[in-house]
């Protein structure tokens, strides 16, 4: 009970001052006559003209443009003056009427010159709550706001990472409620990014855009956006190869916009930190039809620990070529070239109990936590070359045609270090290496978009075909090198890429393991917002999908075997009602997913995919003009049909396996003061194996599950005026509970003990420059994080960056 109480005083304060705040704001909107401004801005050019301020003169009631050149204000009863402003343009004023308890829709509204660049979207930012997105188009695959959206995500916004000061999408993703790092990312070629833990479940980036795109090694931010985490089963619109019963994690790129700009940055720091970067974009034509962006960055990275180091170039260039009024047609790379040394990973030997181990968890070890224990030369080569092309037609207002194409190939070489944790003072040291390994995965997607109204009813509506295809040639091999104590004065040294080379040029090969297929699915998928009432929406979708295994391939027999097809349907519906619309939503959601599962029941019949459902449901809140925004809700997932082997006969199945994982989870954004900005999480997860093959672990919490409480914080407050005007502090953190990553009745229980990392940083932002430093860990915390293993993780780091914009 220690933990959920620590985590919940941490979270306390905020959790008053939100309450406090809704309870003080629902009477205010109970009572205020309000109306409703609704309106659309867009450039000479056609284009939808983001980040534009809205305001209605002499009064606190305004907003900005979203993305797509949509504004809203909830303003009292009267006759206003509009004004339109932006940076680089004449501000426009017009003359509006509010009427009570109304929506009043304007002309759209063209502006002479919207400029797109880094500093101004980053200058109007500063006015609103600017950790938070109002809406998205790809977490529905249909543009679609929060608050009309069934299902819970979130969203860390380009604005955090800039203030964080963060490099990767892997440091990004502690600012989400209830997402763990399980383990890094191995660079090795098919293994994806890093290892993430949602709702119980392991997950991973590997989707851009709304599409595939998995990248090896640790994931640069150079050219993100935003990052959407899509939490619960995701199937119906995104399938099951690149996503979990968790969730899925979609990255959002850098768009070209129509004038010159960009930025350069310099950073370092200690452990070896040096860091280059660049953003330049310019239109490549006079009429400014085709525009071009390149985000670039070298990254080197030592190791806490005394040996080690990773380093990264990413080249990522997009281009957009608009047509006309109705087309458009762009096409992007996502380009990483990266040698690193494995993170140190320490792993359980098979049937080893707890008991015979000699201690229950890694801070009763003896194992140095900054000692590497190996040597040099013990380094992988990773690539990605990543493409991506899509084509925007608009066919007319109500429909919207999108083609998108992704091709993905990833490549390693190379050593990958791992030790076993033997009793006593004693590890195995081990390698698992990969020859020439190759992944590649293509997919193309078509999909309508209509907004149509059906009578009086409207309905948002996205249809679908899909198809996705990976090509494995992955090749595993690797031994065990020695067994040493890790007490005593040792040199480690001779665990290096010199010994391993000679053992396995003597034929001292452990195991080989090949990762070779092909698979292919077909999909096709509808879903639909119907809007029942303004206040009341009812959604549906459904998929299906055809899943094409064409088996796996043995180089030394030089044969394929395995192969077998698979139907699968994936449904979800959603139901939302706003009683105060556009400020206060009521949700709930039943949400599926599946997992391809090969093989013979008992009776010879093939299996059936696995398959998870979701219940959830819970409030979303968007109050005091956008300045607080919030989410909690209550998930309830119940997997079956999971496989496990026969009593009868161990060679067939037996499909009756079952698992649950439910919890409740929250989130607030909020604005409440000028320059201050805030945003924390507070989750809880409770899984269990509820049937399964192994009676030694049936009723207990999967060690794969992650840690049960976790909460998240960051405040900031940036100067608003006088003479360091620009200059912002913030500061928060990360709890986790404790992680059994062995929970057996016969192995025993192995727990990574709970943990709280605190950071900081400070920024200086102008016009032309930008200067920032940071520490992570400054409460140097010693802690790890595993997959089933001890992983331990980097401490106290600091880091430095200035940033000039053009």
């Amino acid at each position: 009970m220690n933990q959920p109480l620590q985590a919940f005083k941490k979270l306390f304060p905020l959790t008053i001052l939100a309450l406090l705040l809704l309870i003080n704001t629902l009477p205010t909107l109970a009572q205020q006559a309000r109306g409703t401004l609704k309106g659309k801005v867009i450039t000479i050019k056609n284009d939808p003209a983001e980040n534009v301020s809205v305001t209605l003169k002499g009064t606190k009631f305004g907003t900005i443009t979203d993305e797509n050149g949509l504004f809203e204000i909830k303003a009292p009863e009267g006759n206003y003056t509009l004004v339109i402003s932006e940076v680089g343009a004449k501000g426009q004023e017009k003359s509006v009427s509010v009427k009570a308890g109304q929506t009043t829709n304007l002309q759209t509204i063209t502006v002479d010159n919207t400029v797109h660049g880094l500093q101004e979207v980053n200058i109007n930012a500063n006015k609103t709550n600017k950790f938070k997105r109002t809406r998205s188009e790809d977490v529905a695959k249909m543009p679609l706001a929060n608050l009309e959206n069934p299902q819970v995500y979130n969203t860390i916004s380009s604005q955090l990472i800039q203030e964080q000061l963060i490099f990767s999408v892997d440091d990004a993703l502690r600012n989400t409620p209830g997402l763990q790092k399980m383990w890094d990312a191995t660079g090795r070629g098919g293994d994806g990014g890093a290892y993430f833990n949602s709702r119980g479940f392991i997950v991973q980036s590997s989707i851009r855009n709304g599409i595939a795109g998995k990248v090896t090694n640790s994931v640069d931010a150079a050219n993100i956006e935003r990052i959407e985490v899509i939490k619960g089963p995701s199937g119906t619109l995104f399938g099951n190869a690149l996503t979990s019963y968790g969730g899925l994690i979609n990255r959002v790129t850098k768009k070209p916009y129509d004038t010159f700009g960009g930025e350069v940055s310099l950073s370092g720091g200690n452990f070896g930190f040096y860091r280059g970067s660049a953003d330049i974009n310019t239109p490549l034509d006079k009429d400014k039809k085709v525009l071009f962006r390149l985000n670039t960055a070298f990254n080197h990275d030592g190791s806490f620990q005394n040996n080690g180091f990773s380093r990264n170039l990413v080249i990522d260039p997009s281009i957009v070529y608009k047509a006309n009024d109705r087309l458009t047609i762009s096409a992007d790379a996502e380009l990483s070239y990266g040698k690193n040394v494995g993170k140190t990973i320490y792993f359980f030997p098979y049937g080893l109990t707890v008991e015979q181990m000699g201690f229950s968890s890694p801070d009763k070890s003896n194992i140095d936590y900054r000692q590497s224990y190996h040597g040099d030369g013990l380094t992988q080569i990773s690539q990605n070359k990543n493409f991506y092309g899509e084509v925007k037609y608009k066919i007319s207002d109500a429909w919207t045609s999108r083609t998108n194409l992704s091709y993905t190939h990833s490549y390693s070489d190379g050593h990958g270090l791992y030790y076993y944790l033997l009793p006593g003072d004693m590890i195995s040291r081990n390698d698992q290496a990969t020859r020439n390994s190759k992944d590649d995965m293509f997919e193309v997607q078509q999909n309508f978009n209509g907004d149509f109204k059906i009578g009086k009813f409207r309905n948002r509506f996205v249809g679908g075909l899909d198809f996705f295809r990976e090509n494995s040639q992955q090749y595993f091999y690797g031994s065990t090198l020695d067994t040493v104590s890790v007490t005593g004065n040792h040199n480690y040294s001779n665990f290096n890429g010199a010994a391993l080379d000679a053992m396995y040029a003597a034929g001292n090969i452990g195991f080989t393991y090949p990762a070779m297929y092909k698979r292919n699915t077909y999909s096709a998928y509808i879903s639909d917002v119907f809007n029942i009432t303004d206040e009341l929406m009812a959604s549906a979708g459904l998929r299906v999908d055809r899943f094409d295994n064409k088996g796996n391939y043995d180089p030394v027999s030089e044969k394929t075997s395995g192969a077998y097809k698979q139907t699968a349907f994936s449904p979800k519906f959603g139901l939302v009602y706003q009683p105060v619309k556009d400020h206060v939503s009521l949700f709930a959601n039943y949400q599926n997913s599946f997992n391809n599962q090969t093989g013979t029941t008992e009776n010879n019949k093939p299996l059936k995919p696995e398959q998870a459902n979701q219940i959830e449901g819970g409030v979303k809140l968007d109050l005091f003009d956008g300045k607080l925004s919030s989410t909690v809700s209550y998930y309830d997932i119940k997997v079956k049909d999971i496989v496990r082997p026969s009593t009868v006969n161990p060679v067939l199945s037996v499909q009756d396996g079952t698992q649950f994982s439910k919890g409740f989870e929250a989130e607030v954004i909020a604005n409440p003061l000028p320059g201050l900005n805030l945003t924390a999480g507070f989750t809880y997860n409770n899984s269990k194996l509820t049937k399964t093959a192994d009676a030694t672990v049936e009723g207990l919490r999967p060690a794969t599950a992650g840690s049960p409480y976790q909460a998240n914080f960051w405040a900031s407050y940036k100067i608003q005026q006088g003479a360091v005007k620009g200059l912002g502090f913030g500061i928060g953190g990360n709890y986790a509970s404790d992680n059994k990553v062995i929970n057996s009745r016969t192995l025993g229980v192995f727990t990574l003990p709970s943990y709280t990392i605190l950071n900081a940083s400070a920024f200086y932002d102008t016009n032309r420059y930008r200067f920032g430093a940071k520490i992570d860990n400054f409460n140097n915390q010693k802690y790890w994080v595993g997959y089933g293993t001890v992983n331990p993780q980097k401490l106290r780091s600091f880091a430095l960056s200035a940033t000039y914009k053009f």
